[in-house]
């Protein structure tokens, strides 16, 4: 059985070979030996916000009125990565699960791509921490462990605080204190290997 990093955060280093990646912070939602999947949780879409998206899709019939407070119109949408950019996927607390529906990534997060989350949401009747993000990364299998050794990640511990409350901007930069470095320590030849 192999170490995983599901759960856990990648920060993406100088010596990342992929420039999209420049400055990211990666969520890891599943890793193992078929690959892995994980969204990027601070580079926001610009000028795309939850309204746009309510705006796309079909939440319930005419008769379901809805009231969303404007915090939740104006919260933004994450460029989630740069696989299949126009699917939608949510990242929240564990307090909200559909079965079928929503994936346990650990004991605190679950992630959902179905428009139930999106309603309940809208409702008021969702998770208590959430994120919207479009498209995903991805990577086969050995690609990600091939990348850590070539020093394109850092890796981390989860931080429930910095998955939801710090502000997209400030996430990059939070992660690495937490982990004891600054952009200007980041010496390319930092890097990490995967979790004992």
């Amino acid at each position: 059985m192999m170490d995983t990093l599901k759960g856990q955060f990648l920060i993406a280093t100088p010596d990342m070979a992929d420039e999209r990646f420049a400055g990211a912070l990666v969520y890891v939602v599943a890793h193992g030996e078929d690959g892995a999947m994980g969204l990027v949780v601070n580079q926001a879409l610009p000028d795309m916000h939850f309204s746009d998206i309510l705006d796309e899709v079909d939440l319930g019939t005419d008769d379901e009125e809805i009231r969303v407070s404007d915090s939740l119109l104006d919260k933004d949408v994450l460029r989630g990565g740069p696989v299949d950019s126009s699917r939608g996927f949510v990242l929240h607390t564990a307090d909200y699960f559909r079965d079928g529906n929503s994936y346990i990534v650990d004991d605190n997060v679950c992630l959902t791509a179905t428009l139930d989350v999106l309603r309940a949401i809208a409702q008021g009747q969702g998770p208590e921490q959430s994120l919207l993000a479009l498209g995903y990364c991805g990577w086969g299998a050995g690609q990600l462990e091939a990348e850590l050794k070539q020093n394109g990640w850092l890796t981390m511990e989860f931080s429930d605080e910095l998955l939801f409350t710090v502000p997209l901007d400030k996430r990059y930069d939070a992660a690495l204190k937490k982990i004891g470095v600054t952009r200007a320590t980041l010496s390319p030849q930092q890097g990490s290997s995967l979790p004992n």
